[in-house]
């Protein structure tokens, strides 16, 4: 007998994938944004929504439509590269990156303002504390709709729909001058910072966490699954661009109590205290920990699954190892962290839109394996180039490159590769074989 999901299921599907996404880096990176936008606050907005929700949308509408699968995504490519694509992206939004730094946001914002004199024993032992607990939960893969999506997310919602409310009702200052980057090129700068959520890349996996869920209840059609996975994508982007925006309004009207902190938990903090007074801290240590517990879980659960299928050790043995690696890890601190973290993000991230475009543009390629391996070939020489820059390094050899003084030399290159690749026929045989050897 075919199954379905019921209204209520859907709906905590969508919660539950936007609770995964509702991390650390989609709470401190807002505010901080909008305060420096300040009369650029649209167009920086915009560029943020377009990266950090619309991406991951369009990322998980593009795992339906493949398939649902990580295999069935990258069929085109090598199985080898696939592994190493997927591996690298597990452990950037696991172990090495994202699930820590959820951890530490936790501890900067949910636990720091209550203790008088902090120091890295508190951070360690908040550490193994939050670390166990998100393993505790991602424990049984069957029940994370139930445990995510019907229960911690609502509360979560509730909180932040409250503060939200309080934000748009009561603003704590006038919006001012755009700084740095915002003045000149917000939308672009926008952008940019939309990469540091992660979030497209969270979505390739979490999508496959999502169809896991999906057929736990039952639902094993494809079509069936896709339309599922598709709808619950749209509420979870919806909730994000809500969440965006009340907190990119949030900034951009915190100059009076908040202006000059170093980061936007500080803003976040600090606009919370003027409108909810003392007690207000409380209201937002419950909404960032169980924000942050989420994602945690999400990104623990997703990564140990990935392992346990392409190795020989158990799913929880796996989430042991990683939740493990995340306590470890969450003692390096967050701005060293976030610093570690973009230029790997500028190396990878023009792969992951690439797929995804790829994803969507296959039925119309003569040759889909070559022009999968050309395309992504492309898009990670020249964000090898953005991400050397970002580091750092001098690369002004390339600057001839469009877009290369953005941050965004590899758009023009990896579009270019990708329209070609729609005219390139069966004729070009020989060059596949080259590839493929």
């Amino acid at each position: 007998m075919k199954k379905s999901l019921s209204i209520s299921d859907i709906v905590a599907l969508g919660f539950m994938l936007f609770a995964f996404f509702l991390g650390a880096g989609n709470i401190i990176f807002p505010p901080m944004a909008g305060q420096l936008a300040g009369e650029n606050l649209i167009p920086a907005m915009g560029g943020f929504l377009l990266t950090a929700a619309g991406l991951p949308l369009i990322t998980v509408v593009a795992v339906a439509t493949a398939g649902g699968t990580w295999d069935h995504l990258t069929s085109d490519l090598p199985k080898k590269v696939a592994l190493l694509i997927a591996a690298l992206i597990f452990i950037i939004i696991g172990p090495a990156f994202a699930a820590p730094r959820a951890g530490l946001v936790a501890y900067e914002m949910g636990i720091r303002p209550f203790v008088s004199q902090p120091g890295t024993l508190h951070l360690a032992l908040f550490s193994i504390t939050f670390f166990v607990l998100a393993m505790a939960l991602a424990w049984a893969q069957g029940s994370l709709l139930d445990t995510i999506g019907k229960v911690l997310t609502p509360i979560m919602f509730v909180g932040l729909v409250a503060l939200s409310v309080a934000v748009v009702l009561n603003p704590q200052g006038p919006i001012i001058h755009a700084q740095g980057d915002y003045m000149s090129q917000p939308f672009t700068k926008g952008i940019l910072e939309g990469y540091l959520t992660m979030d497209t890349f969270a979505s390739l996996m979490f999508g496959m966490l999502l169809v896991q869920a999906i057929n736990s209840k039952g639902v094993t059609e494809r079509k069936d699954v896709a339309r599922y996975l598709i709808a619950a994508g749209v509420i979870a982007a919806v909730g994000l661009c809500l969440v965006y925006i009340a907190l990119f309004y949030l900034g951009a009207t915190s100059n009076g109590i908040a202006a000059g902190l170093e980061n936007g938990g500080a803003i976040l903090a600090e606009y919370v205290k003027a409108l909810f007074g003392d007690k207000g801290q409380w209201v937002l240590s419950v909404i960032v920990l169980l924000a942050c517990l989420t994602t945690a879980v999400g990104l623990i659960s997703a990564s140990s699954d990935f392992f346990s299928k392409n190795t020989k050790l158990g799913y929880k043995f796996w989430v042991v190892v990683n939740g493990s690696a995340c306590a470890l890890v969450a003692n390096v601190g967050l701005a060293q962290l976030i610093e570690l973290s973009v230029p790997v993000l500028f190396a990878l991230y023009p792969i992951a839109i690439a797929l995804v475009a790829l994803t969507f543009v296959r039925p119309w390629l003569p040759n889909p394996k070559l022009a999968y391996r050309f395309v992504l070939m492309i898009a990670f020489i020249c964000a090898l180039i953005d991400a050397a820059k970002v580091a750092g390094l001098d690369v002004s050899l390339f600057k001839f490159l469009p877009m290369f003084e953005l941050g965004l030399g590899w758009v023009l290159p990896t579009s270019a590769a990708l329209v070609g690749m729609l005219f390139t026929g069966s004729q070009q045989s020989d060059i596949e074989k080259q590839a493929e050897a």
